[in-house]
Formats: structure tokens, C-alpha cells, sequence
């Protein structure tokens, strides 16, 4: 089993790379962002809660996203791997994932970090407005996201950096390029 987070703030091209990840290295993709909508989404007592808590543009409590991980990690026993994406945020949600995945006989193997400007997020966001309707994606919500990454999320970087498992890679570019440049750090693992 191969774990990896993915890690760059909103616009870096997580879900992009994500979903080019599952099809080659078949992960369990877990996108707290994903979660949270579907939730929302499904107006379940959870998502009521993550959708006024989304809608001030804070982020979710670390145990509400928590347990919503936990359950997800429990449903798939026998994956490969799993994909964290948008999640750990806080140091303490690193160790408490870092625990649980411990308790369950594996861990995080590589931190890959998406290394991508404030200007080409704003360019690839406005772009993906265009297409997407996603509420997070709302002016006012993406500049507080943004500053909670810069000011709060990138962190969680020197927690992995001393543990020797973080990864930065230059998230500007080709898609593919970018692509291959992420595999190169995981096939070190596998």
C-alpha cells in the first residue's frame, strides 16, 4: 500500500493530477473538498454543519474531517493506496492522520507539494469559472482560502520536511510534465 498526500493551495491542479494519479497507481482518492460537497450536497446532519462552516469561507474543524476521513479509509480495506487531497491542513490533522494510519498498519509515504505562484492561481481559477460553478471558487471564499493556505495550511510543510517525506514539485506547466515529475516521486516507494 502506497499513501500519498497532495498538497498546493486551491487552483494548483490537485484535482487535475489526482485524477490522473487514480488511473495509473489505482488510489482510493480521499478529497476532503469532495467530502465536504458531497455532503453538503446531500444535505446530510454533517453537511448542514460543513456547509455553514464552508459558506463563512473557514475551514472545517479538525474533527468533523476527522471522522469523515476515518470512515472513508474504513469502507475500502484492501486499496492499494490511498490519495489525501486538501487534507492534512493543520499540523495537529497530520498527526492525528499519521496516527491513525499507524493504528492501521501503514502510513504516509511521500508529501508531494505543488509548487505554483498566487498569480497563476488566480489565472487558473478565473478559468475554471468558466466551466465549474463551484461556490469555493466565489471572489471573497477564494481570497480567504488562499490566505488561509499561505498563512495557516503551508505549515504542515516543515511537519513532513523533518520526517524526510515531503516532496516539492514545480506545479507550472505541462500538464503531462507535471505529471511525470509527481510519478517520479512516488515509483520511489513502490
Amino acid at each position: 500500500m502506497i499513501n500519498i498526500v497532495l498538497f498546493g493551495p486551491p487552483g494548483a491542479g490537485k484535482g487535475t493530477q489526482s485524477d490522473k494519479l487514480i488511473q495509473k497507481y489505482g488510489f482510493i482518492h480521499i478529497s476532503t473538498g469532495d467530502l465536504f460537497r458531497w455532503h453538503t450536497k446531500n444535505d446530510t446532519p454533517l453537511g448542514k454543519r460543513v456547509k455553514e462552516i464552508m459558506n463563512s469561507g473557514a475551514l472545517v474543524p479538525d474533527d468533523i474531517t476527522i471522522a469523515m476521513l476515518k470512515e472513508e479509509l474504513d469502507k475500502n480495506p484492501k486499496a492499494k493506496g490511498f490519495l489525501f487531497d486538501g487534507f492534512p491542513r493543520t499540523v495537529p490533522q497530520a498527526e492525528a492522520l499519521d496516527k491513525f494510519l499507524k493504528e492501521n498498519g501503514t502510513a504516509i509515504h511521500h508529501v508531494i507539494a505543488l509548487d505554483v505562484t498566487e498569480g497563476e492561481l488566480r489565472s487558473r481559477i478565473a478559468k475554471r469559472r468558466t466551466t465549474e460553478s463551484r461556490a469555493d471558487d466565489e471572489e471573497e471564499k477564494l481570497n480567504k482560502r488562499i490566505t488561509e493556505y499561505f498563512g495557516k495550511t503551508i505549515h504542515v510543510l516543515p511537519f513532513y520536511k523533518n520526517q524526510g517525506r515531503l516532496n516539492t514539485v514545480n506545479g507550472i506547466g505541462a500538464v503531462e510534465d507535471i505529471f511525470k515529475n509527481i510519478c517520479g516521486v512516488i515509483d520511489t516507494v513502490s
